[in-house]
């Protein structure tokens, strides 16, 4: 059986870190500390090794793509000072690839997320644009068997009503209300620790480039195909 590249000695000491937020016990346990990160490091960077086989990603290393465990609490109510979870995300290579790919690795809560968590003011609009015009290519996308097996069904926070300016009849409505853009899959505490979880997290983010290319498009050309 091949070894997992995550341990079950990681999520031990998120487990730990949930039950004892606080700085003494963290300096306490910083060499353990530092052990567990250098495996979410090796986890990512084998993961972009694996990503650039089949997309173009800038973030240079796996280290480089992980976050810091220390929160910011100057503007938060909850002032314990560690996240109780490993983070990271990609960024993908120039302008004509859009969309970023993260991963959130916490006992009983680890899940994959790609998309757009806050596209500006433009473009939405020019997304919002092409599907009033012909929502057909999205709604194939995301009703796929490959994507509704993997993600169920795009998400992301929407309006209420119709956006301005886009009709409240149109076929499309239930797109057109969408402010973010994002595609998640929650894995299980036994995946994530087990031997093919390298192998699961690339092929989820794999799964989600015909979104990801579709969104491309519509944010680097216009209506004629012509770079922006």
């Amino acid at each position: 059986m091949s070894k997992s590249i995550i341990p079950a000695s990681t999520f031990a000491f998120l487990r730990e870190i949930r039950n004892n937020n606080n700085r003494e016990w963290f300096n306490a346990h910083k060499e353990e500390f530092v052990q567990q990160q250098a495996q979410i490091e090796n986890f990512a960077e084998s993961l972009l090794q694996e990503l650039n086989k089949h997309d173009v990603i800038e973030t240079p290393s796996g280290k480089k793509a992980c976050y810091r465990i220390y929160r910011d609490v100057r503007f938060s109510k909850d002032k314990t000072p560690y996240n109780t979870y490993f983070s990271g995300s990609y960024r993908r290579a120039t302008k004509y690839r859009r969309g970023g790919l993260y991963f959130h690795l916490e006992p009983g809560n680890s899940w994959l997320a790609g998309g757009f968590w806050g596209p500006n003011a433009e473009d939405l609009r020019r997304i919002r644009e092409d599907i009033a015009f012909d929502e057909t290519p999205l709604r194939k996308i995301i009703d796929s068997k490959v994507f509704v097996a993997s993600f169920g069904t795009l998400r992301g926070e929407r309006l209420k009503t119709a956006p301005k300016g886009f009709d409240a009849a149109h076929p499309g409505i239930d797109l057109l209300r969408y402010k973010q853009f994002l595609l998640i899959r929650r894995f299980t505490d036994e995946e994530v620790l087990g031997p093919d979880f390298l192998k699961l997290a690339n092929q989820t983010f794999r799964n989600m480039r015909p979104f990801l290319d579709y969104m491309s498009e519509v944010l680097t050309t216009d209506i004629n195909g012509e770079e922006i």
